[in-house]
């Protein structure tokens, strides 16, 4: 499966063959990097009044990107090099293959992935709530995706069916994807994807900021429900030739649906989660294993804490002998021995004697 994603040199838009690069030197920049940075940026600026509004130093943001960043590209290229490793075994040279980005090949549910992980170190050193601060990314990283997704556009790529019906050959519905003397039309699914995660960011931004719980966990529960029917639902439009295999098999249902179809599941659990910790229902099993758990820590304490107790009221055996010995006793002696009118008057019986 392994192609250069960057097609040709440039894009076409109503006929016309436009650039899709800045070229300075020998040196290349692409749009699609520049739609990357320019999506990392606005999430910044959109997540710090968020930060602010949630109790967060807005400083905390620029620590996570340090982390973010380099994690989710490690990520998305091992993802994308996992799933289609045979093509990557089979390169003439496998390790070059493996690291030149440049030709495409990034997998966000790698990326995803990773930042999570980034997040989650992140967090723990700085001992914050890793579930508030996964809130707190969720909100703002659809509106990335959808910088992200224009780069697609500018590489030609992530596009769908042929569109052969006339009525239907134009933009956005469809995009012109070849040369500027022959390509064919195809479904826009980058615009689609772009467009469905955009009203997503909007949907979760608006709801984080006016809710009033300190219970965290719906933001990114519904960011993984919202997203896994997105992309759940456009996957299988792809034309099959740009479905990701399932570690080097093909499926019949694209790879990607399967994992989103796992990622709506973890959603939903995690929001069901939310609810009940924050007393909004209440889940029989989960209480009963809470309970459960719960009745085992206290018979342990109980036990613990009488094991104690007999202890510190046993009485301390002789250190060289071993055997107990009866402080009161010792204490009656020791008087007996020290009272002088008690020896005198003994001594005195003796004499008479």
């Amino acid at each position: 499966m392994l192609q250069n994603l960057l097609n040709t040199d440039g894009f076409i838009f109503n006929g016309k063959f436009h650039t899709n690069h800045i070229q300075i030197g020998n040196f290349s920049i692409y749009y699609y990097a520049i739609c990357i940075v320019t999506g990392m940026i606005l999430c910044c600026l959109i997540a710090a009044p968020m930060f602010k509004r949630k109790g967060e130093n807005p400083d905390l943001i620029l620590d996570l990107m340090i982390a973010i960043v380099p994690s989710c590209i490690v990520g998305a290229r091992l993802w994308y090099v996992i799933f289609d490793i045979k093509t990557f075994i089979n390169a003439e040279n496998p390790f070059l293959a493996i690291i030149d980005i440049r030709n495409g090949g990034l997998a966000i549910y790698g990326g995803l992935a990773a930042g999570a992980l980034a997040i989650f170190v992140v967090c723990k050193i700085k001992k914050i709530s890793v579930l508030k601060v996964f809130d707190l990314a969720a909100v703002v990283v659809p509106l990335g995706q959808m910088a992200g997704r224009w780069g697609n556009f500018f590489n030609q790529e992530v596009y769908g069916q042929k569109i052969t019906d006339p009525a239907w050959q134009f933009f956005p519905f469809g995009v012109q994807i070849g040369t500027p003397t022959n390509y064919e039309w195809h479904q826009a699914l980058f615009f689609y994807e772009g467009t469905l995660n955009f009203l997503l960011f909007l949907v979760l931004y608006i709801t984080f900021w006016k809710a009033r719980t300190n219970t965290y966990g719906y933001a990114t529960g519904g960011y993984f429900v919202g997203y896994g029917i997105i992309r759940g639902v456009l996957e299988p439009l792809r034309l099959s030739e740009y479905n990701l295999p399932l570690f080097g098999k093909e499926t019949s249902i694209p790879a990607m649906t399967l994992f989103s179809i796992i990622l709506v599941l973890g959603g939903i659990l995690l929001i069901v989660d939310t609810l009940r910790r924050d007393g909004k229902i209440k889940v029989q099993f989960v209480d009963k294993i809470k309970a459960k758990f719960a009745a085992r820590k206290a018979v342990k304490e109980k036990n613990a804490n009488a094991e104690t107790t007999e202890m510190q009221t046993e009485t301390p055996a002789d250190e060289k002998t071993g055997e107990k010995t009866d402080e009161k006793s010792d204490e009656k002696i020791d008087k007996e021995n020290d009272n002088p009118e008690e020896k005198r008057e003994e001594y005195i019986e003796g004499e008479k004697q």
